[in-house]
């Protein structure tokens, strides 16, 4: 059993933590399949930690093949009661500066065919979560103080739109939804939050703008993210560290 109650899942650009203190290493298996990989048990900052990269530890699965539901599931029967998502996104508002953290308060979910629920079947009776905020509201303004405590550039609030991938969107797409309210985009926001929710999980993302959003900059997308993802990545570094140390 995990002791800390705390995860970090691992988006793209952080597959370790630098600072992380590897205890030991856990295969987890779920009645929803595999997870992503082993539980990297830890301390970081002088506490414990459960780590998992999201897209796996050599970053070979796509957003649309993440077992969310394994992931989630996993991280649940070892005694975890907070995850600290990390996710690298695209900027859409004008404030979301590549190289910036944000933490967004709501989400929009476009996705599709994906398993999103674990209330589905052998069902005592129908479940509806409240979902009204997606991210808990104490582990986000944790985050907020810990990125306030290491000086770090970010936005406090904002509103991640969650995408299919693993293709990145057409300018026309992203217009679609800057019209929706959405503020910032990214592939793995849902159905992680939803399914965290159900579980109990108090969860909150701490999203990495690696790019600015289709059509919104003359600059090469993917040159972009080369620039800005390892930038802001080392910025999540800082913040976790802090955030522990509180």
């Amino acid at each position: 059993m995990n002791t800390t109650g705390l995860a970090i899942i691992g988006g793209t650009g952080l597959t370790a933590i630098n600072g992380l203190e590897i205890l030991r290493r856990e295969v987890v298996s779920t009645p929803y399949g595999e997870p992503s990989g082993p539980l990297t048990h830890g301390r970081l900052a002088g506490r414990g930690v459960v780590f998992l990269a999201r897209h796996g530890y050599a970053h070979t699965i796509p957003p649309h093949k993440v077992n969310y539901r394994a992931n989630i599931w996993a991280l649940k029967s070892i005694g975890v009661q907070q995850v600290l998502a990390v996710a690298a996104v695209g900027g859409i508002r004008a404030d979301m500066r590549p190289g910036w953290i944000v933490f967004p308060d709501q989400i929009i979910d476009y996705t599709y065919d994906r398993p999103h629920t674990f209330f589905e079947q052998d069902l005592e009776r129908v479940t509806h979560i409240d979902f009204t905020h997606p991210y808990d509201q104490a582990l986000r303004r944790k985050l907020i103080a810990a990125a306030q405590a290491a000086q770090l550039q970010f936005v406090a609030a904002g509103t991640y739109g969650a995408t299919q991938g693993p293709r990145l969107e057409t300018a026309a797409e992203i217009s679609r939804l800057e019209r929706d309210g959405c503020d910032l985009v990214g592939m793995t926001g849902m159905p992680e939050a939803a399914l965290a929710r159900e579980q109990g999980l108090a969860y909150a993302c701490c999203a990495v703008i690696a790019n600015r959003a289709a059509g919104k900059s003359r600059k090469d997308i993917h040159a972009e993210i080369d620039v800005y993802l390892k930038q802001g990545m080392d910025q999540v570094r800082v913040l976790l560290e802090s955030f522990n140390a509180m």
